[in-house]
């Protein structure tokens, strides 16, 4: 069950990574003046998220709910790290309630 837990954990990191580079990109290419391939290759990043998605072993409802979770954590610490945007305590904890959150509706025990 845990080798479970752990890799659908990780698809969720890694549709996070397409998702919010994927975006990371196109943001660069609109706002930032960078060249149009940003915009192509955030574009296929992008695609490339909803396919590791369908990796999940859950249902679309549940996966894209709890996705919702990792993605406020990833998004702040993607901010932190790239941005240089300081989170500050409430952004922790907002990001912790989220995380929670999902993990709840994620891998509760359910019959």
């Amino acid at each position: 069950m845990r080798i479970k837990i752990f890799y659908s954990f990780l698809l969720f990191v890694l549709a996070g990574l397409c998702e919010i580079g994927g975006g990371y990109l196109i943001w660069q290419w609109l706002r930032g003046n960078k060249p149009w391939w940003f915009g192509a290759i955030g574009g296929i990043t992008l695609v490339l998220y909803g396919v590791v998605a369908t990796w999940q072993p859950a249902n679309f409802g549940r996966v894209y709910a709890a996705y919702g979770g990792v993605f406020i954590i990833m998004a702040i610490i993607w901010g932190w790290k790239v941005d240089g945007f300081i989170p500050d305590r409430y952004d922790v904890i907002g990001g912790v309630v989220a995380l929670i959150g999902m993990g709840i509706i994620m891998y509760a025990p359910r019959n």
